[in-house]
């Protein structure tokens, strides 16, 4: 189901410009560097081939070359007229191994040499001229190579604008090779079920993970292959149709278009598409980051996609009725969602997959967002307002310890980012897992964020059906609910009483008091009366009427709390908390009265 459905969205990929989709036979490599020559062979320069990008950065110069990219194993694999350094001119920074290098360079030379009589070109005859000629030491003359690194290069004849690959003639006998090369190894293709040539080695994907080309369909070992036959032949897949997903793919993760195709979660790539144009398509992945910022005009990317970001939210915080303002007929448009991961030895493993019609999505992400829903700890009149629609990334966050103010994303359990996932998009119940994770951080750090309020009143309303409020609520009489808010009003008083101090309750006594608080609780009342003690005296009987009230309805102190009753017990934490630190907090004065 993967491989058709990158195989059909290529053909639709292929209609719109943008994408710069290459034919058969070719593939979008990033050009760092051009060989200019004479008509004769001679060299003229080596030169940058990178273009300015946004904010001045210098970036690789995107082309349509003959095939792609290198194949694994140990032997020379040399491109036609295009190529790393080592291959085009012999030349590798930091060279740890020369012999090899050389072996490169001969191997691209022999390779377009053999070809000198078949190609009637002029401008291939001069690289076949400066190949000839060409000495390596030559290369280190050039500081320009060290600039660009060990990108890929192409030949250009000077007072050319176009590239000698680029030759009509080149193309056409390129043409023509490339079809004679798909005359053996026929089968039946899994994707198309046409009798064709198979390919040998699948076509390399990009950009997953920190890997650099892998490939999504492979067989390396002996062990892995079956019924005498090896490597990709035992899956059997075209040329042709290895060639559509491929390229499809690769436009989502590495093409001019893969900003709004693509993204990170934890440490899964996933990229999202629609069977035909939509909105939903273009701005999914900024909204799944959360890059957009609809408060300042200037931060949007453009006033398209801001439009397209106001209608997303607009359906998802108004339903079914704004849908058609979004997408025409998105009960009948598919999306689709897929996550891959790098493996070892040059693989790529699919972590998960998921499709459906646009208005199923957009459904589970409303419900969602209001299973999740609760007051914001920070709202937008803050400097740093909590998210309305925090992402998925976020609540991964939220479950690994931080380094110098920022998530430790290495530590994030990966078996949680599909089941997450699957939660938001599907409807399913929330991952138990993300639930404890949370639970765990909270006893490791004592913070109830935004965020994790979030996480823990979503699994409570759609795991265990229970009735979760945004807000404080002063008429629930759970004891875990109520002894949330009772830590949190007598954690303010020893702040009003003393001060900032280095380890206040919170930190003494939150873990033991959302897990046993029948022995935390009688300890920390005993301080509470010494600190209620230092308030000025209207402060005091409010915080002392706020302490009975809420009381009240306990009649003794649970010897201990289960998990769902340590996330009641942290949502009545949070909720009390928000409530005493807004703007509207009571302040202490000489009458004991409000401000």
């Amino acid at each position: 189901m993967i491989l058709q459905s990158l195989y059909q969205l290529y053909e639709r990929l292929r209609q719109e410009k943008n994408y710069r989709i290459a034919p058969p036979g070719y593939s979008l490599q990033k050009i760092v560097f051009r060989v200019v020559l004479h008509p004769d062979g001679k060299l003229h320069a080596i030169e940058d081939a990178r273009i300015k990008g946004n904010h001045g950065r210098l970036l690789p110069h995107q082309l349509q070359v003959p095939g792609s990219s290198h194949q694994p194993g140990s032997g020379f694999s040399p491109l036609f007229l295009w190529d790393k350094p080592d291959y085009m001119l012999g030349y590798k920074n930091d060279d740890v191994n020369p012999d090899r290098t050389t072996g490169a360079f001969k191997s691209f030379r022999e390779r377009h040499l053999a070809r000198r009589d078949e190609i009637r070109s002029d401008s291939y005859q001069a690289v076949c001229n400066f190949l000839e000629l060409w000495q390596l030491v030559q290369a280190s003359d050039w500081p320009v190579l060290q600039e660009v690194g060990p990108g890929y290069g192409v030949f250009q004849i000077i007072g050319q604008t176009g590239f000698v690959h680029e030759d009509p003639v080149v193309q056409d006998w390129w043409s023509n090779s490339y079809s004679e090369d798909e005359e053996s190894h026929k089968g039946q293709c899994l994707i198309t079920g046409d009798l064709a040539p198979i390919a040998r080695l699948q076509h390399k994907i990009k950009k997953v993970g920190s890997q650099g080309e892998s490939q999504i369909v492979s067989f390396n070992d002996s062990a892995f292959e079956s019924y005498g036959k090896s490597q990709s032949f035992n899956a059997p897949i075209s040329e042709a149709a290895a060639f559509r997903y491929a390229t499809a793919l690769n436009a989502l993760l590495d093409g001019p278009m893969n900003y709004k195709h693509r993204f990170i979660l934890g440490d899964a790539t996933v990229v999202f598409w629609t069977e035909k144009p939509t909105n939903t398509e273009d701005i999914f992945a900024i909204f799944a980051e959360g890059k957009f910022d609809l408060s300042n005009q200037e931060k949007a990317q453009d006033e398209s996609i801001r439009q397209k970001i106001q209608l997303f939210l607009k359906a998802l915080r108004r339903g079914k009725k704004v849908y058609p303002e979004l997408d025409r007929d998105p009960d009948r448009t598919k999306f689709y969602l897929l996550g891959l991961t790098g493996q070892a030895k040059g693989r790529i493993g699919v972590r998960f997959f998921y499709w459906d019609n646009l208005s199923k999505l957009l459904d589970n992400l409303r419900r969602h967002y209001s299973d999740i829903s609760v007051v914001r700890q920070f709202d937008s009149s803050s400097r740093y307002p909590d998210p309305e629609f925090p992402t998925l990334q976020q609540i991964l966050d939220e479950t690994t310890p931080r380094r110098q103010n920022k998530p430790d994303r290495k530590k994030i359990p990966p078996v949680l980012e599909a089941p997450l996932l699957k939660a938001v998009i599907a409807g399913t119940l929330y991952p138990m897992g993300l639930y404890l994770a949370i639970v765990r951080r909270i006893h490791a750090d004592r913070q109830v964020n935004y965020v994790r309020a979030c996480i823990i009143a979503g699994y409570l309303r759609r795991n265990l059906k229970q009735e979760v409020s945004m807000c404080l609520d002063r008429e629930r009489k759970e004891p875990s609910y109520r002894l949330g808010r009772l830590f949190a009003v007598l954690e303010k008083v020893q702040g009003e009483a003393l001060g900032k101090i280095n380890a206040g309750i919170r930190d003494r006594f939150y873990s033991s008091a959302s897990a046993t608080p029948g022995i935390a609780f009688p300890r920390i009342l005993r301080t509470y009366q010494h600190h209620l003690g230092k308030l000025p005296e209207g402060l005091r009987i409010n915080r002392e009427r706020l302490v009975q009230e809420i009381l009240a309805p306990v009649k003794d102190f649970p010897s201990h709390l289960d998990l769902a009753e340590q996330g009641m017990f942290a949502l009545g934490y949070y909720h009390q908390s928000k409530e005493l630190w807004t703007a509207k907090t009571e302040k202490s004065n000489p009458e004991g009265g409000k401000e």
